[in-house]
């Protein structure tokens, strides 16, 4: 996760989006429902979280999980060669799988290109 993400058990107070960049660039939706207990996710998450930050075109990462467990991720990026470059890497891709062997009931995921992208920030006084 990027220094914007937000892991499960983070006070609210530590939310912040991840902030506008100049498009395009490229959004990667993780919608995902998990299976019970933790089994290790926490863990294999702050690393995946960890190695991303050395993809170069890797933006940050917006992160967010209901009550009822939905989570959302959604990682930025610059091109299509960085998503690949993440896709592919060794780590992640045993992640990826055991994942699909022990952490997820389901998700889906979808990449789309940002065509417009703006932000907004309250000045404290």
């Amino acid at each position: 996760m990027s220094d914007h993400a937000i892991a499960p058990d983070a006070p609210a107070s530590a939310a912040a989006p991840v902030t506008a960049h100049e498009p395009p660039y490229y959004a990667v939706v993780f919608t995902s429902l998990r299976t019970e207990g933790d089994n290790g996710y926490g863990e294999t998450a702050q690393r995946m979280g960890e190695l991303v930050k050395e993809i170069p075109g890797f933006l940050g990462e917006d992160y967010a999980r209901t009550p009822g467990g939905l989570g959302i991720s959604v990682a930025y990026f610059r091109d299509e060669a960085a998503i690949e470059e993440w896709r592919n890497h060794q780590e992640h891709r045993a992640a990826k799988k055991h994942g699909r062997d022990h952490w997820f009931e389901r998700y889906s995921i979808h990449i789309s290109k940002v065509e417009h992208s703006h932000g907004f920030e309250r000045a404290h006084q």
